[in-house]
């Protein structure tokens, strides 16, 4: 794909997968119940959306579930023991780091802004890969 835009052909490409539209469109349009709601660059898209999110990995399960008992607006991932929480300021990383303990955590990460953060500040609900088309997904444009 990348070698047909460098020689100047326009692909459309519909994706879930909004690392992908990230890396390869120049232009991305965000579809939710089947209609357009947002266009732009990436960047332009991203820069709606404040904050980015926090990651933290932890050691073990148990850890993880208690910070995300905590945390009810965080998302948890047991398999690779992670917890994502949106990063709205200095209010949200103080109350994730006052449920940290030092031999608990692997990781942390402080990532500004992606497309599946503006997909889920625009429809409300995270973007779920599936088989087969999905009415709510991105779709990347040259």
């Amino acid at each position: 794909m990348r070698e047909q835009v460098a020689n100047g052909v326009t692909v459309l490409l519909t994706t879930q997968y909004l690392d992908e539209a990230d890396q390869l469109a120049h232009r991305v349009g965000v579809l939710d119940g089947g209609r357009i709601i947002a266009e732009g660059t990436p960047a332009q898209l991203k820069s709606r959306v404040p904050g980015g999110h926090v990651e933290v990995q932890f050691t073990d399960a148990a850890a993880l579930s208690a910070v995300a008992a905590a945390l009810p607006d965080a998302t948890a991932d047991s398999e690779s023991l992670t917890l994502r929480l949106a990063n709205d300021g200095v209010a949200s990383l103080r109350r994730l780091l006052d449920r940290l303990h030092d031999d608990s955590v692997a990781s942390l990460t402080v990532q500004s802004a992606d497309l599946d953060d503006v997909f889920l500040a625009l429809t409300g609900h995270a973007a779920k890969p599936q088989p087969g088309a999905d009415e709510n997904e991105m779709e990347a444009v040259r």
